[in-house]
């Protein structure tokens, strides 16, 4: 399906604009962009092209370097990270930047930018009426590491809570953070358990080795590790765990195969959904054995990797340095729609 792109604000606006004057439900439009899902393009490092692709739930209209266009020119910033949003505004981690920029996410205008505080970010989740971000550090420093904890009046870091080496991706659960240590430039393999509410490491999990991707479910938290590669000369295999909550303890570790490596993981309909390379595979949570055959296969390693309201979102990131693509199949595996979006495609926010 070809999509339709507009790379001038005032054109974007315009027809944005009057697509919602016409509508019948325009009581119901939060803004031009509420009816579709963004595609995070990190760019290259220290390129300071990172940008923000707009896609319609109905795939009929597409909008890259949405940032840029809505907000007179200005750049993003090196390296996006991720994109989260609380209430009206979306939030813009620039790990290469060290800032946060942050939006209007119907509007896409720039409301602030953090950039002070912060040192090698990474993801952003809320809770407790604040913002936390994981933190890397200074990347030759194993003890630097932290979450900072974002004031969502003020629009500053208020605090800063250290944690061990490389926190990655994190997940809120009844008042706790689920903090996966990927490792930073070295390799990690355990959860952290904060409290919000006391801004304190309550607990240590011991997981697989590069903990990668983190969700919850009903209840149970569960942890994607990649294991060691091969090149590190000291290769280790990639598991599957759920954690118990009540207990922080592990109740439940699949193993994988010793050079099988799985990426990112996403859960839908109590559906696990997850990543190896270029395969997508597809389990019930309940299962008690990892899927021997995959859903589909793609011609593209995957980059980045999302399952949406029935649909599997991939990012290609083809060479890192010219324009990726989103590919976009339904969970039965059939191929749906793809597109030409930024340079460097790592994810998405579905802005529903």
């Amino acid at each position: 399906m070809k999509f339709k792109i507009f790379t001038i604000a005032v054109l974007a606006s315009t027809l944005f604009l009057g697509s919602c004057t016409n509508d019948t439900n325009e009581e119901k439009s939060l803004g031009a962009y509420d009816n579709g899902f963004f595609i995070i393009n990190e760019g290259g490092f220290g390129k300071a092209n990172a940008e923000i692709s707009f896609i319609t739930n109905d795939f009929v209209t597409q909008q890259n370097s949405l940032y840029s266009a809505i907000n007179q020119g200005k750049l993003l910033g090196d390296t996006a990270q991720d994109f989260n949003a609380n209430g009206e505004f979306g939030y813009i981690v620039m790990n290469g930047s060290n800032t946060i920029q942050i939006v209007n996410r119907y509007s896409f205008k720039s409301i602030a930018t953090i950039d002070k505080d912060l040192k090698n970010p990474r993801y952003i989740v809320f809770a407790n009426g604040k913002g936390y971000v994981t933190n890397w550090g200074d990347g030759s420093d194993a003890t630097d590491d932290y979450i900072a904890v974002v004031n969502l009046t003020s629009n500053t870091i208020e605090s800063k809570i250290p944690v061990a080496e490389g926190p990655e991706k994190l997940i809120v659960y009844n008042n706790k953070l689920y903090v996966a240590h990927l490792g930073g430039y070295g390799s990690g393999n355990t959860v952290s358990v904060v409290d919000v509410l006391t801004s304190k490491v309550t607990a240590t999990i011991s997981v697989g080795d590069k903990p990668a991707s983190i969700e919850e479910n009903q209840g149970v938290i569960y942890v994607l590790s990649s294991g060691k590669a091969s090149w590190t000369g000291d290769e280790t295999a990639g598991k599957l765990q759920k954690i118990n909550p009540t207990t922080n303890m592990v109740s439940t570790t699949l193993d994988f195969a010793l050079t099988s490596h799985p990426g990112q993981m996403d859960i839908e309909n109590n559906k696990l959904y997850f990543t190896q390379a270029k395969n997508v595979f597809v389990m019930n949570t309940s299962d008690t054995v990892l899927p021997s055959k995959a859903l589909f296969t793609t011609s593209f390693s995957i980059y980045g990797f999302a399952v949406n309201n029935n649909s599997v979102y991939l990012a290609d990131a083809a060479d890192y340095s010219s324009n990726g693509k989103v590919v976009i199949y339904d969970t039965n595996g059939v191929l749906k729609n793809n597109s030409t979006v930024g340079v460097t495609p790592n994810g998405f926010y579905f802005n529903n």
